[in-house]
This record gives structure tokens, sequence and C-alpha cells, in this order.
């Protein structure tokens, strides 16, 4: 197969896999916490054919050599962990982290996993939940007769109760960080799960350490800029224009040549 076919296959699929991640992240431009994805890249192996610095006599060096590219490929895709922007809600159980940290999730097997949505809802037992029905990790139970629910910035819940004067402490939502975030595998419905590149997660108070503080009656939008997606999709498009005409250009050569002969 011609060198050039090849090169510009690679390029054509690189380009389809960002065009994809591009697409994902417009389509969560409305996903509560969603953090936008971006694809590293890579050269491949190259082919080489003369060695620089290699001896062009008993006296001189070749200064360059002859080292041929065999295309690019996808190294990976990467969670970028910025904030997203405050959306004031005025619903009581919306809470959201300004700044770093993940709110703690319960699996129905016991497993923890994390998230930055902040969406919360309560179920028939008085349960803090996610949209899902997963617990937070701290079991917090709201009262049936509470009047008013107060979250602070440091995650202490408290409850206005009909016919009790005090507010009734109700617990404390824990937030966790971790070393390398962008190394959480993504599950889907707004959950990660810690692996080994992002390292153990680090429980804390949130407004304390390196730990976001909480703000209720608050959620974190996506922090995807619809913007800059336009401004890639345009890009990638260029790009992908641009490795197929090499395809089309590659064909034409050998067409050429093997008309001639």
């Amino acid at each position: 197969m011609n060198s050039a076919l090849w090169v510009s296959k690679t390029g054509l699929a690189a380009q389809d896999m960002r065009m994809t991640t591009i697409s994902n992240n417009l389509a969560n431009v409305n996903t509560v916490g969603f953090k936008k994805d971006r694809v590293v890249f890579e050269d491949l192996f190259y082919q080489v054919q003369r060695q620089p610095g290699t001896q062009a006599d008993e006296l001189n060096q070749v200064p360059s050599g002859i080292q041929v590219g065999t295309g690019v490929r996808v190294n990976g895709t990467q969670k970028i962990f910025t904030d997203g922007s405050a959306e004031t809600t005025g619903n009581q159980m919306d809470v959201a982290i300004d700044g770093q940290g993940f709110f703690q999730i319960e699996n129905t097997d016991g497993e923890l996993l994390y998230s930055r949505n902040g969406q919360f809802h309560l179920n028939s037992e008085g349960v803090i939940t996610n949209g899902n029905g997963l617990p937070l990790a701290q079991n917090i139970v709201i009262p049936p007769d509470a009047t008013k629910v107060t979250i602070g910035t440091d995650g202490t819940v408290t409850a206005k109760v009909a016919g009790q004067d005090e507010l009734v402490d109700l617990g404390q939502i824990l937030t966790v960080n971790f070393v390398n975030p962008a190394g959480l595998e993504v599950l889907g419905g707004n959950l990660y799960r810690a692996t080994a590149a992002s390292g153990e997660a680090v429980e804390g108070i949130p407004g304390e350490e390196a730990l976001g503080k909480l703000q209720q009656y608050t959620l974190e939008g996506s922090n995807v800029s619809v913007v800059d997606e336009m401004v890639n999709m345009i890009a990638v498009q260029r790009a992908y224009e641009m490795n197929a005409k090499v395809v089309t250009a590659a064909d034409d050569m050998l067409n050429f040549i093997s008309q001639s002969m």
C-alpha cells in the first residue's frame, strides 16, 4: 500500500474520534456537573532510513537524517475538570461544589462512586439520593415533618421541624478529592469510579484543605463552551477534508503509474 494512503487513513480515523468527542461534549452542554473531554494525539513510529549524525565521510557528519512518519493515533481522552457555571435554582435540595471535590454516592452493591452532580432528591424514606435513586454515602435522612432543610458551606445538614424551635442536626455531607481526577473511570449517569491512575479518594470537610465549599440552592452546569466546540468542529472538518484529499491525491498518483507502465 502507498505509505501516504496509510498515513492519511490514520489521520481520518483520529479526526473521526475527535469529532465524536466534540459531539458528546455538545450533547451534554446542559448536563449538570458534566466535564468536557478532549482527545490526546500522538505520532506513530518513524521509519528511519538514515540516522541523523551518521558519518558522511571521515571528517563530516550528516546534519539530519531521513525519518519518515507513519501517521497519528489517539493516545487517550482526558476529562477537563474546570468549574462549570453556577446556576441559582431556589431548590433546597440543589447543591454545587465551589471548587475541587466530588460527592460520594453509594452503589447498590455498596461500592462508592463519585459525582459532581448535586441535583439531589428524596426517596420515600426521606434519604437524600441522586437522580437514579442512589443514596449519598453519609446516608442523611430528612424527617417527613421537616419544613426547611439547610445545607451549610461545610456540608452540615440541618432541618427546621414542625413543632420544634431549635434546628435538628441531620449529619454532614463530606466530599473527596483525587490526586489525578482525569484518571477516574467514567461510568455515565454523572458517576465516576476510582482507578489506579486517579489514586485513592481523600475524604474531607468541604471548604477545608483543597476541597471547595458547598453552595445550596445552586447547581454546577456543564463546563462545555458551545463557541469553543463549534470552532473545534470546524477545525476537525477541515483536517478531515485535507486527509481525504491526500487519499485522493495518492490514488491519482497510483493510477497514473499503473496507466503509464
